[in-house]
């Protein structure tokens, strides 16, 4: 009775999600290029909000180091593009990494995956009100925060912001005002917003590199104290940072790493081109050709302003809310300021109406299906908008952008963005090794081959009884290493789920253990050293077992190489960035992600479509 019930519970946790078919009439035309991928992707990745985002990091996380941290985010964000791009070529759908794990993985990994990827959405346009309003008070002379610090205080843990930011709520509450009542993103609008950040872009750019001093590169402690003394600070730029160590990388490795975590931010947005692989004239060259050139004319922009910040003033006084340093407006032209702060308001607030536009749609799809509240699929009878789903998202932002600070926010979406990355990542490593799935509820995904079960294999079709367990036991490690099919079978696909799992285990042990060794400056005599080779041994030689399994050869538009090394290194590196989040942004994860498992667990479980299907 009880290993019924076990057995009933775990394969609800797995049941996969059926696509149905598309009527030819439905079909997206595939009608987009490179290019227009190109500029598609760009328009979304290229923030204005990178400027504020920018003089933060630099003053208190990496220093001019900041360009590295960009460099190798942008790197690993390659890498997760090609992964939702082979993602997409196994779910022939315009989706999301919730859609494609429900069809591929099964419902409790797409709960995950859906839940986490809520998150950075309505984190990230909590981190655009946030930034307009540095923007507007920054422009009007800091009247809003000194009004809001001595009215909104809040002495609370350090999680939490110096004040209530009262206006930030106000605009999320506007904006999603506004879209619950039926307005649309405007192609106009949002191409004028973008080519006014592309000029404010191109100003700073130049600016920089025109007034920038090398020398603010290679800063020493005597230049942190000529500072400090007052007698520097003509410009009114406030308070200074702190120095570190001075140079080029001030915080050291660790300062990089940290840096590199919170620059995924940076580009958000790469999962779309998954959703575009329907739409592509040659998917398997133009979505992972567009993905790469998209990042690095965003690297090339965002590293390009980080420099110019860096060498226009020293990094520990740049001031974040302030997006052209007092320093160029007092020897350059003044009405720059005004052209600068401007121009980023108004793309600022345009992607906020954006983000508040396209902040519901995942969790009206997770209502949908049932994992989610019901209620929350509830549309507007006059407006025809998804009433419900819409101001829950908005209020949950404005809530974050009334409360948090701006670098937990930032933080956040790292660490969510980084678990999701890893998602994807191990779901194309497994997925690659599996026999061919139902996908569709009419069709295989290739009906021309027909994967022999375990089952059907002479070796498992003798009885039990003729074989010892020690043999049983020598067969199964025989399997390991031997594979007793050259295309991929339910035994196969199940070693490969398994020591998957377990790889993530010992990576996620062994970047505990190397952040604590890096604390110790990676000392030669450490107790952590043979640790450390002792797991890196046995990742060795479980992914050497992956590699020995057969990989399915159903044809992808687009399939991800090195398998299975390159995932388990995306994999591996995004724990290790992970572990650089601070201990205050763990605690709200942890908390987000213990009320998703209460919804799923004492909701969405028993409420799901394919529950009530089976009834």
């Amino acid at each position: 009775m009880v290993h019924q019930f076990v057995r009933q519970f775990g394969q609800k946790l797995i049941r996969k999600l059926p696509l149905e078919p598309i009527e030819e009439s439905k079909r997206p035309v595939a009608h987009l290029n490179t290019l227009n991928l190109v500029i598609w992707g760009v328009g979304g990745m290229l923030m204005a909000v990178m400027y504020i985002v920018t003089g933060g990091l630099a003053k208190y996380v990496a220093g001019p180091a900041i360009i590295i941290s960009l460099l190798v985010a942008a790197l690993y964000s390659m890498l997760s593009g090609l992964y939702y791009a082979e993602f997409g070529a196994w779910v022939p759908r315009s989706g999301s990494a919730y859609l494609y794990s429900y069809v591929t993985m099964g419902q409790l990994y797409a709960f995950i995956a859906g839940w986490n990827s809520i998150l950075p959405v309505v984190t990230a346009t909590a981190i655009s009100a946030r930034a307009s309003s540095y923007i507007l008070d920054n422009l009007i002379g800091n009247h809003i925060s000194q009004a809001l610090q001595e009215t909104f205080s809040l002495h609370l843990p350090y999680s939490l912001a110096t004040y209530a930011d009262f206006f930030a709520l106000g605009l999320v509450l506007l904006m999603t005002g506004i879209v619950a009542l039926g307005a649309h993103e405007s192609i106009l609008v949002i191409r004028i917003s973008q080519v006014i950040n592309l000029l404010v872009l191109i100003f700073i750019i130049v600016t920089g590199f025109v007034k920038g001093d090398l020398h603010n590169w290679k800063l020493t402690e005597q230049d942190y104290k000529l500072n400090t003394s007052g007698s520097r600070d003509i410009y009114g730029l406030g308070g200074l940072g702190p120095l570190g160590s001075g140079g080029f990388a001030p915080f050291g490795f660790e300062g990089i790493l940290q840096g590199t975590a919170t620059c995924f931010y940076y580009f958000l947005g790469v999962d779309g081109f998954a959703t575009k692989g329907v739409e592509a004239i040659n998917p398997h060259r133009s979505i992972p050709w567009s993905i790469m050139i998209t990042i690095f004319i965003c690297f090339l922009a965002y590293s390009n302003v980080s420099a110019a910040l860096t060498l226009i003033v020293p990094y520990y006084q740049i001031q974040p809310h302030d997006l052209l340093p007092q320093s160029v407006l007092h020897s350059w032209w003044l009405p720059a300021r005004y052209f600068v702060t401007i121009g980023t308001l108004c793309d600022l607030i345009s992607r906020l109406h954006g983000a508040v536009f396209r902040m519901p749609l995942l969790i009206y799809t997770m209502a949908q299906d049932g994992l989610l509240f019901r209620v929350l699929t509830r549309i507007h009878v006059r407006t025809g908008t998804r009433i419900v789903a819409i101001m829950s998202a908005g209020n949950l932002a404005g809530v974050m952008a009334l409360l948090f600070k701006y670098t937990d926010l930032l933080e956040l979406v790292a660490v969510g963005t980084l678990l999701i990355y890893s998602l994807v990542a191990f779901s194309i490593l497994v997925l690659r090794y599996q026999p061919d799935q139902k996908l569709s509820k009419n069709e295989n995904t290739e009906e021309g081959l027909e994967m022999p079960g375990p089952d059907e294999h002479p070796l498992d079709s003798e009885p039990e009884a003729r074989h010892s367990n020690i043999q049983r036991v020598l067969n199964h490690l025989k399997s390991l290493w031997f594979p007793i099919s050259t295309i991929p079978t339910r035994k196969s696909g199940q070693i490969v789920y398994g020591c998957a799992s377990l790889l993530v285990l010992l990576m996620i042990i062994l970047s505990l253990i190397l952040v604590q060794w890096s604390s110790q400056g990676f000392s030669g005599d450490s107790k952590y050293t043979p640790v450390a080779v002792l797991l890196l041994l046995l990742i060795i030689g479980v992914m050497v077992i992956i590699w020995r399994q057969p990989q399915n050869p159903i044809p992808l538009y687009f399939k991800v190489p090195a398998l299975p090394l390159l995932p388990l290194v995306s994999i591996f590196v995004n724990i290790y960035l992970m572990m650089q989040i601070t201990s205050g942004t763990w605690a709200i994860f942890g908390i987000w992600n213990v009320v998703g498992f209460l919804i799923y667990f004492g909701y969405g479980i028993r409420h799901s479509l394919e529950e009530n299907d089976e009834h």
